[in-house]
């Protein structure tokens, strides 16, 4: 009999007075009890409605069934047949959009928490299991990975389990992409991301880093030296910008390199070699998990005052609830409805931003609700720094160094939706540098899409 609690359990949490003063993991994650007793919640359902809601379709219920028969090992393999970045997945991903939404226990009251039980099973396996990781048998065939992000360390792992020789080709210093150099320590630790590294380095995949594809070594070349198939998942890296007065200011930062320097290179460490300059009072313009976690940082760097600047309502923020809920509980100040319209400054360095005051209007292309400008609403913010994260775009590098290779107007590479080739033979993409910035689960599933497309071409040669 399924346990019929109308509420997920509640994920434990470090005390929000408390952890805005440090970088360690905000949730602690489920015991086993409290696994168990979260899992009997599920329905088990014929049809599986969950398993659509996720992008690289794990096999929800079947991993679930293993958590209440005590088997975590068990539940694992079910979802590592489907992910290769599980632990990261039950971390980072908003589920409360994608599997969650589609949880018929969801209909009349809360949702399986599918997420947690994820979370739960990765850090179990990872902390407990003693077995060896399993090299596939070899096909003979060798392909390559530009990016060693969400996307394609997924494509990567698909292939290497078909047999391939798997080469990664990294253009910063570490593995993980957005996974080590966006997302916060206090919501994914590093460790476990170099732990899926690890692991698919296990199963025989070669990571190189340091390897900037278009200027250390051509796409032309990488076929030149055998490799059959290329997958380029080098993200979407290049800031966007607001173009108001003030943004060339000493203090003013993207998001990209805040978050960078904070999250990659450690500025919080003392004696850092890459730093940060230390700020009482940050304004972050943007309303989704990036502006969430720049937002925190700053708060976590000692920062007395931040605020969340963004030009529409709470309702209308594309940032997951729960960052929201978790930067509220940390003393974020949220500045709904406001949009900043220049930055100002003294001697070269910030010192506020003149912003005004919005409504919403009919809704736009996307669905939102358009933002008015309330006339003579302006007024003045204190601030010594300023984060723009109001999204991103990929670096043209790739295309502009690659014969026949097309993009779009805002510099995606185009693609086939269901097999991520693009204009290029024996090219394929997929993640945020095709799509432009998105989440880290959507990149997973675009790497899988494109691993059972490129095994499909070099068998098919």
């Amino acid at each position: 009999m399924a346990n019929m609690s109308p509420k997920k359990l509640e994920m434990p949490v470090q005390d929000p007075t408390v952890r805005n003063g440090n970088f360690e993991e905000v949730a602690l994650g489920y015991t086993l009890e409290m696994a168990q007793e979260e899992a009997s919640r599920c329905l088990n359902c014929k049809n599986s409605p969950c398993v659509s809601g996720c992008p690289v379709n794990v096999n929800i219920p079947g991993f679930i069934t293993e958590i209440q028969k005590g088997d975590f090992e068990k539940a694992y393999e079910v979802i590592h047949e489907s992910s290769s970045l599980p632990a990261v997945c039950g971390r980072v991903c908003p589920q409360e959009t994608q599997c969650e939404a589609k949880c018929v226990r969801g209909i009349k009251t809360e949702s399986v928490g599918i997420g947690r039980l994820e979370r739960f099973v990765a850090d179990y396996h990872m902390t407990n299991s003693k077995e060896e990781v399993k090299v596939p048998e070899s096909n003979g065939h060798k392909v390559a990975i530009v990016g060693a992000g969400p996307a394609g360390l997924t494509c990567a792992g698909d292939l290497a389990k078909k047999g391939y020789k798997v080469t990664v080709f990294e253009a910063l210093h570490l593995a993980g992409g957005v996974l080590v150099y966006g997302i916060p320590e206090f919501r994914l630790p590093k460790a476990i991301v170099q732990k899926e590294i690890d692991t698919l380095k296990a199963m025989g995949v070669e990571v190189l880093t340091n390897m900037v594809i278009g200027k250390v070594i051509s796409i032309d070349e990488l076929f030149e030296d055998g490799f059959e198939a290329i997958f380029v998942g080098s993200g979407a890296g290049l800031p966007n910008f607001m173009n108001i007065p003030g943004e060339n200011l000493k203090g003013v930062y993207s998001a990209n390199e805040f978050l960078t320097r904070v999250n990659l290179m450690k500025a919080y460490k003392e004696g850092s070699d890459t730093p940060i300059h230390n700020s009482k009072s940050v304004a972050v313009f943007g309303g989704g998990n990036v502006a969430m976690d720049a937002a925190r940082c700053a708060k976590r760097l000692g920062a007395e005052n931040v605020y969340i600047v963004y030009r529409r309502g709470e309702e209308e923020m594309p940032a997951r609830r729960e960052e929201v809920e978790h930067a509220k509980e940390e003393g974020i100040i949220f500045k709904n409805l406001t949009n900043p319209v220049q930055i100002l400054g003294e001697a070269g360095w910030v010192t506020g931003v003149e912003c005004v005051e919005m409504e919403l209007g009919e809704p736009d292309e996307s669905g939102r609700r358009s933002p008015i400008v309330k006339e003579g609403s302006n007024f003045v913010l204190d601030i010594d720094c300023a984060i723009m994260a109001i999204g991103t775009s990929p670096n043209p590098l790739i295309r502009s160094t690659t014969k026949g290779l097309e993009t779009n107007r805002r510099g995606c590479i185009i693609t086939e939706e269901e097999t991520g080739l693009t204009t290029r033979e024996g090219v394929y993409a997929g993640g945020d540098a095709v799509t432009g910035a998105a989440t880290v689960i959507l990149a997973m599933g675009a790497g899988k899409k494109a691993a059972a497309a490129m095994d499909e071409y070099v068998q098919s040669k």
